[in-house]
């Protein structure tokens, strides 16, 4: 087995549930994977969907396979992220919850990018060298700081559904709201700027950890037969585990 850091394990264990629950279910993860019902075949797609984030996840945790693996999840992604998310964008660019979209998944991006590049053979993607290496790291920082903007923006814009989402036993849910987002922007700018961006993309990690234990986790207890729920809390531990991967990175580099 090659594990490469915490953050990897967790990322290829979060890919593996997503694998499992979309075989179970014969559908997408709700949350994020929202494809419309008239799509030609959506059911096996679903499948085939899910069998690839499955088989991703389990061959990042071999090491003859880990390179590969990475690799298909990083083009599996980046698609779901140009077919899906990008055209909302264009559609609608005046609309937060959009771009919402395109950094949520630019964020599962930026976590399996990060592999992608620990894991490349030094003469693998010769041609393709901004993916690899020390150029791939420092891409997939970029993004994972680009994509924090829209969801520290999202906090901020939609305060009052942010705050309506805040367990009832913690206090001021607004100014919780508030400051998550906050938190989220701050974290972008230093790891954009390469100023203790170890520490904020690990507080960033933390700060999505937090929102499934606090939030998701709670939700599918309380309603374990609901398809979105899990997917919900799934996701958000994907999310968690690629800013964990390139927290992970930041600290290797000593960023």
């Amino acid at each position: 087995m090659r594990i490469a850091s915490i953050g990897h394990a967790a990322f290829a264990l979060a890919m593996i549930a997503l694998g499992i629950l979309g075989l179970i279910k014969g559908d997408f993860a709700s949350v994020w994977q929202a494809v419309p019902e008239t799509v030609p075949g959506r059911t096996m797609l679903a499948y085939l969907c899910a069998a690839i984030s499955l088989a991703g996840g389990m061959g990042l945790l071999l090491q003859g396979t880990a390179a590969l693996a990475a690799r298909v999840l990083f083009v599996y992604v980046l698609l779901w992220l140009l077919l899906l998310k990008v055209p909302d964008v264009f559609h609608n660019p005046t609309v937060e919850a959009t771009w919402l979209g395109c950094g949520e998944i630019a964020v599962i991006l930026a976590g399996s990018w990060v592999l992608c590049a620990w894991f490349a053979a030094d003469r693998a993607w010769q041609h393709l060298g901004f993916l690899a290496g020390d150029a791939g790291l420092r891409n997939a920082r970029l993004l994972f700081g680009l994509s924090l903007i829209p969801l520290g923006l999202a906090h901020l814009i939609y305060v009052s559904e942010t705050a309506a989402m805040v367990p009832a036993w913690l206090p001021v849910h607004r100014i919780f709201a508030i400051a998550t987002g906050c938190a989220y922007l701050l974290a972008a700018a230093a790891v954009l700027a390469k100023v203790r961006a170890a520490l904020a993309a690990a507080l960033c990690a933390a700060q999505m950890g937090g929102f499934t234990l606090l939030i998701w986790v709670p939700n599918v207890m309380g309603d374990p037969g609901n398809g979105f729920q899990w997917s919900g809390t799934l996701i958000s531990f994907v999310l968690t585990a690629g800013a964990w991967v390139v927290a992970d990175s930041c600290s290797k580099s000593r960023a």
